[in-house]
């Protein structure tokens, strides 16, 4: 499986993503509608990013309560226009139902030559992220009401939750020297294992993407950080690898791009994600989001 579905028409690869945003599990309280309408594009958008493809169209099925009203179906549209404006895509249409909930159901649709797959990291190569883990896991601790931190870290941490930015960019101009890649989205430690499962190789993971503030939080509150920045998920970054020889072009691109972009370890023989603390190896299980999991 990949993170989108690729056919063809013709001679022409067509690149599809249908994901959908349900308001009773995907909005945390004092998300606004605007922020939950980008939000649900930008579940798609981050895996477009992740294959290194440019979304051109997209869909929108939505299913609204029968006692909304007009103000935050203005919002929700405005929150569509925004999106679309951001990554440059004409929504084309949709349908529009009446339900229990808020329902956003987005397809987006682009053209393409190859996708970056899953599976393809080879011995020796170097493990990247985009951006910093473990913000997410934080922030939708901190807007259930169960913790609190500082102020900047509080605002940073909630950000990330209901304003995420997919490497778009960085993606689409990078892609040719990333052997694998993958949309993280459903937590590090679950994309991490699914990648060297499908390369069939070891990672080995000797750097934790994340901030001495975050380190913070996690202490304050007696939380492993490993748990928020592993397997907290929500994460709209993605995970590749590449070859040692392109090291320098890739931090060179993303610093031109403002992307962060963190090596996180290295790919080996064998199988398996390990985190490496002063030479000893622990396995990192896979322990993300798996929906209907029991």
């Amino acid at each position: 499986s990949e993170d989108v579905e690729v056919f063809k028409i013709g001679k022409t690869k067509i690149v599809a993503k249908v994901d959908t945003f349900v308001q009773s599990t995907d909005m945390p309280p004092k998300m606004r509608m605007h922020d939950a309408a980008r939000k649900s594009i930008i579940a798609c958008i981050s895996d477009f990013a992740a294959k290194g493809v440019k979304p051109q169209y997209g869909m929108i099925s939505l299913n609204l309560p029968k006692m909304i009203s007009r103000v935050k179906i203005n919002e929700i549209s405005k929150g569509f226009r925004d999106a679309s404006n951001e990554f440059n895509i004409k929504i084309l249409g949709g349908d529009t139902n009446e339900g229990k909930e808020i329902v956003i159901n987005v397809s987006i649709f682009g053209t393409t030559g190859d996708i970056v797959k899953r599976k393809g990291a080879k011995t020796g190569d170097t493990i990247f992220v985009t951006g910093p883990f473990g913000y997410t896991a934080s922030g939708l601790r901190i807007l259930l009401g169960k913790m609190k931190g500082n102020d900047h870290f509080v605002k940073k941490a909630i950000k990330s939750v209901i304003n995420p930015s997919p490497k778009l960019d960085f993606g689409v101009r990078n892609r040719n020297y990333f052997t694998s890649s993958m949309d993280s989205s459903d937590g590090l430690s679950t994309t991490l294992n699914e990648m060297a499962n499908q390369s069939k190789c070891k990672f080995i993971i000797n750097n934790i993407p994340t901030g001495k503030d975050l380190l913070e939080f996690a202490k304050s509150h007696k939380i492993d950080p490993n748990d928020l920045v592993f397997h907290g998920g929500e994460e709209y970054e993605f995970v590749f690898t590449a070859s040692k020889k392109y090291k320098s072009l890739i931090k060179k691109n993303a610093s031109l791009l403002k992307t962060p972009v963190i090596e996180i370890g290295y790919v080996t023989k064998g199988k398996g994600v390990f985190l490496e603390k002063q030479e000893k190896f622990v396995p990192l299980k896979d322990l993300g989001w798996h929906h209907f999991k029991k």
